[in-house]
Formats: C-alpha cells, sequence, structure tokens
C-alpha cells in the first residue's frame, strides 16, 4: 500500500511541475500554421487533400503539458502498436487506402492501442469493483484489451468490405459513362474527367486520383495500374487496366467498357439470385423450429391410447 502511495505522489509531482514548467514557458511557436494557408490552393489545384487544420496553436500550460508529454505518450503507444498489429506499413498502408480512410498506420496503431488499453481498463475496473478477485482482475484485463485491439482490426476489415461492395455497385454506371463519352471522341484522361467533374463515390474518389498523380507528373498507364493495385474491388482493378493498355496501344475502350459492364451485371444477378436462395432457406428455419414440435406433439398425443387401448 505504501509503495502505490509514493508512485501516486511521484505522479502527482511530476504532473504538477509539468503543468509549471507549461505555464512559466510558452511554448515556441511553429512554422507550419502560418505557411499553411498559403499552400492549400497549389494542394486543391492538383486534386489533392487539402490540409484544413486550424491555423491557430493552443498556448499556454494546456500546450506546455501536451509538448512535454504528448512525444513520450506517443513513442510508446507506437513500441505497443507494433506489437499488438504485427502487419507492416505497407500492407496496413494498403488497407487504409482501400478502406478510405486518411490516416497513417502510426495513427491506426496508436487508436489500435488506445482501444485495448481503454476495454483493458474496462475489464480490470469491473474485477476490481465487483469480483473482487486479483485472478479474475488480470483476466478481465486481458479479455478486454485482446477484444479491443480485435474490435478495431475487425473495423478496418468491414470498412475495406463495405468499401468494395459499394465500388461494386457503382462500377456498372461508371463504365456506362465512361463508355460513351470514349465513344463520343474523348481520349481515356479527357472521359475520366468529364465523369470526375459530375460524379460522386468511390470510383470516383479513385479516378480522381488517378488524375491527380497524372497532373504530379506520373504517366497515364503508371497511374491506372497504380491505382489497379491499390483498389480493393477486383472489378474496378479491370477497368484501370483496360485504361492503362487503351493509353498505350489504343484498344477499343468502349467495346471493352461495355463488356465489363455487362460482366459485372450478370455477376451481380448471380449474386443476388445466391443470396435470395440462402435467405429462403434460412426462412424456413423457424418455421421448422416453431411447427416441428407442435406437430410431434399432435401426432404423439393419441399414441397411448392407441397402443393401450381407449380409457
Amino acid at each position: 500500500m505504501s509503495n502505490v502511495v509514493v508512485i501516486v505522489a511521484v505522479i502527482g509531482v511530476g504532473a504538477a511541475a509539468a503543468g509549471a514548467a507549461g505555464f512559466l514557458v510558452q511554448p515556441t511557436s511553429r512554422l507550419a500554421p502560418r505557411v499553411r494557408p498559403y499552400s492549400l490552393r497549389a494542394r486543391a489545384r492538383l486534386r489533392g487533400d487539402a490540409d484544413v487544420l486550424a491555423v491557430t496553436t493552443t498556448t499556454g500550460a494546456g500546450a506546455g503539458v501536451v509538448g512535454l508529454l504528448g512525444p513520450p505518450a506517443r513513442a510508446l503507444t507506437a513500441r505497443l502498436g507494433r506489437f499488438v498489429d504485427r502487419r507492416d506499413d505497407a500492407r496496413l498502408s494498403l488497407l487504409l487506402h482501400q478502406a478510405g480512410r486518411s490516416v497513417t498506420p502510426a495513427d491506426h496503431r496508436h487508436a489500435t492501442v488506445v482501444a485495448a488499453a481503454r476495454d483493458g481498463a474496462a475489464g480490470a475496473a469491473l474485477g476490481v469493483v465487483v469480483l473482487r478477485s486479483a485472478v479474475l482482475t488480470v483476466a478481465l484485463a486481458t479479455v478486454g484489451s485482446v477484444a479491443g485491439a480485435s474490435r478495431v482490426r475487425a473495423r478496418l476489415d468491414r470498412d475495406v468490405r463495405d468499401r468494395a461492395e459499394r465500388m461494386r455497385l457503382e462500377l456498372y454506371t461508371v463504365n456506362q459513362l465512361l463508355a460513351m463519352h470514349v465513344r463520343a471522341g474523348a481520349g481515356p484522361v479527357q472521359a475520366v474527367q468529364r465523369v470526375v467533374d459530375r460524379g460522386t463515390g468511390a470510383v470516383v474518389d479513385e479516378l480522381a486520383a488517378v488524375l491527380a498523380a497524372v497532373r504530379r507528373g506520373a504517366s497515364e498507364p503508371h497511374a491506372f495500374r497504380d491505382a489497379a493495385e491499390r483498389t480493393p474491388e477486383p472489378a474496378a482493378a479491370r477497368t484501370y487496366k483496360l485504361f492503362a493498355a487503351g493509353a498505350e496501344r489504343g484498344v477499343d475502350l468502349a467495346g471493352g467498357l461495355r463488356a465489363l459492364s455487362e460482366d459485372l451485371r450478370d455477376s451481380r444477378r448471380e449474386e443476388i439470385r445466391q443470396t435470395a436462395t440462402k435467405r429462403r432457406a434460412a426462412m424456413l428455419v423457424p418455421t421448422i423450429a416453431v411447427l416441428a414440435p407442435v406437430m410431434l406433439l399432435f401426432i404423439a398425443a393419441p399414441l397411448p391410447s392407441v397402443v393401450f387401448g381407449a380409457r
């Protein structure tokens, strides 16, 4: 008990010292918030993600505490994040891109560690307050930490699947529009530009990223192939590879886009038919579970009188 009091006292003294240091010594203002407003216009021209963070920064004791304790906390969460999520940065960056999240792998690992610590602390509090058992407290803290980290990983995988499904639904219309523009005489990049200017959605966002890469100096085939490697939907990858081939060798884009659209429609129709069959079979389960025992009772009720005679 005395050791706990000493630790709490040390933490309190450290927090008080950090607050006093932040109050007395004002942090140096950074140059990035001053330069950021002048870079927004250039980023918008390139159709990149505009950094619209506030140009003002927090000053005072709060900024001093954050500046003092923030870097060690981020370093600790980075080390723990490598242990919690062992996927490399390239794989994790690809999954984040496929999920449509504009965060870095370090931020994702930080969120994973925070969720694991939060759920672990909740489990430990439950064990201390309700169960009052050291063994159960450790077990609940471990289970809570694992559940928190697993929930963040599962949410990322679910976002990737949802975005792929959304792209699959949008791609038929986008391919038809692209085929119409190409048939009207537009080139591959010009057709994509027209669709991006007038459309929205996950597929349009990826096409906008392709145009941004072309404006930055990448070749058209390389930009489309890079998008094909990074997209979560295989049908969209086929479309991008077709555009890359069209930019290199001049293939019939309109015919290829219509063929891809027909394949998408046929696969979607087959998928809906299979889903309907599974749901029809699932609807029979409650009916059988409710009616089968009742029918068996009606059948079995007269059996004693039939076997042993009426009484």
